[in-house]
């Protein structure tokens, strides 16, 4: 259904870190047809593995008589900086070298994503977005861009994520990389290299994504065993899946990305950067997620001039922005008509 393209940079992007990235490329999805106004864009934001192709893992949303319907809107999805799935990043090679950047690669954060993002819109000739959303590192990356460019967003949707990462969704994350790290095949060239520690990170990570009602509900055992538990095989399979699909100095530097999300660095403060979106924002907070909690997004909508705040109910924890279609669907259609 979406068709893919890449976008090779002819400016160089400048990194909070100092560093630069004299040339990047971006691998993005277009679904759909801009109309002659330029009014109907949706663009997507992707949260911290998934890629360019929101139908495949917003199945619920994304498609022809769906919220995001590709008859009706033109669709934007870019697969973020430091991704492995088209877009310059770890397995990338470093034009200084001639290499891949592997460790080397250069510190990102969230607001250098969205510079790169512009560069993107601008070549496309987009200069009004309808509606951009995202969830979790997605929502991270509409907030950023909408602070960045007020006057580019009539309507955004920021799902399960915060102004700030916190120290707790901080410290899973440094629990994953310190999982990376301690797998000795991290440092050795070759697709298998860091694979086990890749796993065990996912199997942490899954941890703060879902919900003690979800594992009791799934992954419970009808018997009397004592080894070989249907959740600890879960944790297993996890780990192994992602580590199949997604490269581990992506997942590594992506994680550090997401750490350094503070919409108020440079700012002067949270609620001053928060003040500038100009966008009509719908919050949606998860009543049983434990990595993005709901007061921080009672935050969030305390602190936007013209934001309204939704609640997902939920056993899935964070990962029901991913699940929860319906109730996707209904909140931003009841937004919308607002």
């Amino acid at each position: 259904m979406g068709k893919i393209n890449f976008f090779k940079s002819k400016a160089p992007l400048s990194l909070e870190s100092g560093a630069t990235l004299s040339a990047f490329e971006l691998a993005y999805h277009t679904y759909g047809t801009l109309n002659a106004s330029g009014s109907n864009v949706i663009w997507v934001c992707h949260a911290l593995t998934a890629n360019s192709d929101p139908a495949e893992w917003w199945p619920g949303l994304v498609g022809p008589d769906l919220l995001i319907d590709p008859n009706k809107y033109f669709i934007v999805c870019v697969n973020m900086i430091g991704s492995c799935y088209g877009s310059t990043g770890p397995t990338s090679i470093n034009p200084s070298s001639g290499r891949i950047y592997g460790k080397e690669f250069p510190l990102i954060t969230i607001r250098d994503v969205a510079s790169a993002y512009k560069q993107l819109a601008d070549h496309l000739g987009i200069n009004q977005i309808f509606l951009s959303l995202g969830g979790s590192t997605g929502g991270m990356q509409v907030m950023e861009w909408a602070i960045m460019e007020p006057d580019r967003f009539e309507n955004i949707g920021l799902i399960a994520c915060n102004a700030k990462h916190s120290p707790w969704g901080i410290a899973f994350n440094e629990s994953q990389r310190m999982a990376i790290l301690a797998d000795p095949t991290i440092h050795e060239e070759g697709p298998h290299a860091g694979a086990a520690g890749l796993e065990v990170a996912r199997s942490i990570a899954l941890l703060s994504y879902r919900h003690y009602a979800i594992y009791d509900q799934s992954q419970s055992n009808g018997d009397d065993r004592l080894i070989d538990f249907p959740a600890a095989s879960y944790q297993k399979y996890q780990g192994k899946k992602l580590s199949k699909r997604f490269d581990v100095w992506s997942y590594y530097f992506l994680s550090l990305a997401m750490d350094s999300h503070n919409i108020g660095r440079g700012r002067g403060g949270l609620t001053k950067a928060l003040g500038q979106i100009k966008a009509k924002t719908a919050v949606i907070g998860i009543d049983k997620d434990i990595l993005f909690i709901y007061p921080e997004q009672e935050f969030l909508q305390k602190y936007i001039p013209h934001a309204e705040l939704f609640k997902i109910h939920s056993d899935y924890g964070h990962d029901a922005f991913l699940i929860e279609y319906d109730q996707l669907t209904n909140i931003f259609t009841q937004f919308l008509k607002r």
